[in-house]
């Protein structure tokens, strides 16, 4: 059930172009088994011409059809694709919420730079208020998809891509990885949930009074190759939910210092690289592990 415009958007145009394609489908559909009941190997059932080798308007139907509902397909997704630039920013009558994401193994880090907080397994926004989102990934490629609210995007370590969207009602839906990344891909949901304003102050104040700060050394532990549920075991306190955890921000440049991670023209060793086996661990400690 759509939450927003533009998740409202996409399935009025997902169900056009379904109903669009099946002007060329459903005659197949129906006439393949008239055809072949009309036929069938028996004598004296309909016309056969075998030397017969074009119809006019036949021809004209085969192929003036399909093309036509191409031609209609291309210009819906067209126009629908300059509307629904995850890029463009949407205006509201408050100022956006900014909201950094970072993919990991196997969860996502969502960090309100402008509210000092961050959370991990829920992603909560106010109803009626532009969200601006900018994304990374600190691991391997992964795709970022709220079907309820907005499209998918990828996200890839050393670059950002963006997602802008707006929810229109209350409620509450799940955001995932589409794109598989190994072993706890399957868990890398998180929860989402549109609040009204007060209720989104109120879960701001909770973060702030339950949540951990996110230090280098908490962030380290956290970018291990680890499910939401693991990360919880080691970092959440008991007043946080089950599988979600929530920080407090010592400063607001942890989104800058990951992407540059990977822009210092060396290459990268690999007990600093996030998501692999070695990672967090000291240069004496991996040159000691057999390959």
């Amino acid at each position: 059930m759509p939450l927003g415009p533009v998740a409202e958007e996409q399935k009025v145009h997902f169900f056009w172009a379904m109903a669009l394609t099946m002007v060329a489908i459903l005659p197949v559909f129906i006439l393949v088994p008239v055809i072949l009941f009309k036929y069938r190997r028996k004598k004296g059932r309909g016309f056969y011409a075998p030397k017969w080798e074009t119809y006019g308007p036949l021809e004209l139907i085969m192929w003036g059809v399909p093309f036509l509902v191409i031609i209609v397909l291309s210009v819906m997704l067209w126009r629908a694709t300059a509307r629904l630039d995850p890029y463009k920013e949407i205006q509201g009558v408050v100022p956006p919420i900014k909201v950094q994401v970072v993919g990991l193994d196997w969860k996502w880090l969502f960090i309100y730079p402008e509210l000092d907080i961050a959370t991990v397994g829920e992603l909560v926004v106010p109803v009626h208020t532009p969200i601006s989102m900018i994304l990374t990934s600190d691991t391997v490629m992964q795709s970022f998809f709220i079907s309820a609210l907005a499209g998918q995007i990828y996200v890839m370590p050393g670059m950002t891509t963006q997602l802008n969207f707006i929810a229109s009602k209350t409620g509450e839906t799940e955001g995932e990885n589409t794109q598989y990344t190994g072993d706890g891909f399957a868990d890398q949901k998180f929860n989402v949930q549109v609040v009204n304003s007060d209720n989104f102050d109120r879960w701001v104040q909770r973060v702030h009074s339950t949540g951990i700060e996110l230090s280098t050394e908490n962030y380290n532990r956290l970018a291990q190759r680890t499910t939401k549920k693991q990360a919880h075991g080691e970092l959440a306190t008991a007043q946080m939910p089950e599988k979600v955890i929530y920080f407090t921000l010592p400063g607001t440049q942890l989104f800058h210092e990951i992407v540059m991670r990977y822009h210092s023209g060396k290459p990268l060793s690999i007990e600093d690289q996030p998501g692999t086996e070695k990672f967090g661990r000291g240069k004496e400690d991996v040159e000691g592990v057999q390959p």
